[in-house]
């Protein structure tokens, strides 16, 4: 079998990020402050981000460059690997090609430590001692966490508390690395009593992580707050999974016909299709870019494009986006990471011109996938990965149906072996699929900011 592996040499990891806000045809409306409701300016966000991040947030510059000390740390895993899945193009019987880009070699397991080994720089840079962050189902409070040891910065991570009580050691795996762990809603923030005072029995959400997150790094002059996604930096620094699958693709002698990642806030989907939305932009590449959310939280399939809050409380800046409504409380599926009401606002901005398509699974279909993904590739995807995996196993499908030939790109953003107790209840038939309400999702959507 030919092309099975295709790696590129240490050499050839990228230089530069790519900012697609140097092609997009039209910019997301501009972020509000959430109390004065008027266009946000550094200044407003200089409480908690460090100048450096600031600037790319508002950069217009195509590429910009990646600091020597990030390269060098991005190096212990990067570039990672592409695949083919020829044994799953066997199962399935598809005249289709399925390539998907390995994220799960990182040290955090997951595509999150791209982009916090530049946030924990920039903030070291500018002597922050103490980032606050949140996390969902742990991948982005692990990355956080290391890179925070990486450079000597204090980290507290807010931790949804379903995902805290569901994967226990992810939360092991950031106390390693010297964070706090605290379950959200919390006892210790405002935010966090005002949520428990409505909800005594709240499984938590990344919007109300997000408040005490927020919360925690506005009150302390030596903290700073760190997003895991949805904000442009964020995504600039997820373009390196892109521009490494598109030499790769290139060493393989294909172009993908369609792109797939899954999205909760929108920072795996936007690193590996961002890339290739520039060709679709600026050279007309007939590319399919698929953004994959599950049914119970359908940010995109079925939201409002509309100004909201970041988070639950309102401390959060408030952004054009596709939404739910920040009151939206999602259940407690096992994808806990895709658990957000609202998305990237330049993904969503992409999503509303027509140049991104957006699907959304049930999670039992979801882990069918992984489990046949798994049996053919010997690798065990996350639940967030897993909708990826379903929607490129769906696209093979539609390939073999139709007679074509297409190649499948997506990306595997994170290994799923901490997940095994989610793996072991779909095996004992314990999960169930929850397709959002209308009438929850009328109720939420109610309560959206008048701006």
């Amino acid at each position: 079998m030919r092309d099975v592996k295709i790696l590129l040499t240490e050499k050839e990891l990228p230089t530069h990020w790519y900012n697609i806000q140097a092609d997009m045809p039209n910019l997301p409306d501009p972020p509000l402050n959430p109390v004065t409701k008027q266009i946000i300016g550094p200044d407003d966000l200089k409480p908690i981000f460090p100048m450096g991040l600031i600037m790319q947030e508002v950069s217009q510059e195509r590429w910009i460059e990646i600091p020597d000390e990030v390269r060098d740390i991005l190096r212990i895993w990067r570039p990672s690997p592409l695949y083919r899945a020829r044994r799953l193009e066997k199962a399935l019987d598809t005249p289709a090609r399925i390539y998907y880009k390995y994220e799960g070699v990182s040290p955090a397991g997951s595509h999150k430590l791209n982009t916090a080994v530049p946030q924990a720089y920039y903030n070291k840079v500018e002597g922050v001692k103490r980032l606050a962050t949140e996390t969902g189902a742990g991948q982005w409070g692990i990355a956080l966490s290391q890179a925070c040891n990486f450079f000597g910065i204090e980290c507290t991570v807010y931790m949804v508390k379903v995902s805290f009580n569901q994967k226990p050691y992810r939360r092991s795996l950031m106390e390693i690395f010297g964070s706090n762990v605290i379950p959200s809603p919390s006892n210790l923030t405002e935010s966090g009593r005002k949520i428990l005072e409505e909800h005594p029995d709240s499984p938590g959400s990344l919007g109300v992580a997000i408040s005490e997150a927020v919360e925690d790094a506005a009150k302390r002059e030596d903290t700073n707050y760190a997003l895991g996604s949805v904000l442009n930096h964020v995504c600039l620094h997820q373009s390196v999974i892109g521009l490494e699958a598109k030499e790769q693709m290139a060493k393989a002698g294909h172009y993908p016909d369609v792109v797939i990642g899954c999205c909760g806030g929108g920072s795996n989907f936007a690193g590996i299709a961002f890339p290739f939305a520039h060709d679709k932009i600026t050279k007309g590449q007939k590319v399919r870019l698929v953004a994959v959310e599950p049914i119970s939280c359908p940010t995109l399939t079925r939201g409002l494009y509309h100004y909201d809050y970041g988070d639950v409380v309102g401390l959060a800046p408030i952004v054009m986006m596709y939404t739910l409504g920040a009151a939206f409380m999602p259940p407690g599926i096992h994808a806990g990471g895709l658990r957000y009401h609202g998305d990237s606002p330049l993904l969503s901005r992409l999503v509303k011109d027509g140049l991104v398509e957006a699907t959304a699974l049930g999670q039992t279909s979801v882990f069918q996938g992984a489990i046949q993904f798994a049996k053919s590739e010997g690798l065990i995807p996350a639940p967030e990965s897993a909708h990826a995996v379903q929607a490129a196993i769906q696209e093979a499908i539609d390939a073999r149906e139709a007679g074509e030939a297409r190649t499948i790109l997506f990306n595997m953003s994170g290994h799923g072996l901490l997940d095994l107790p989610s793996y072991d209840l779909y095996m004992a038939g314990k999960l169930e699929d929850y397709p959002l309400p209308e009438e929850d999702l009328k109720n939420a959507l109610e309560r959206l900011p008048k701006v």
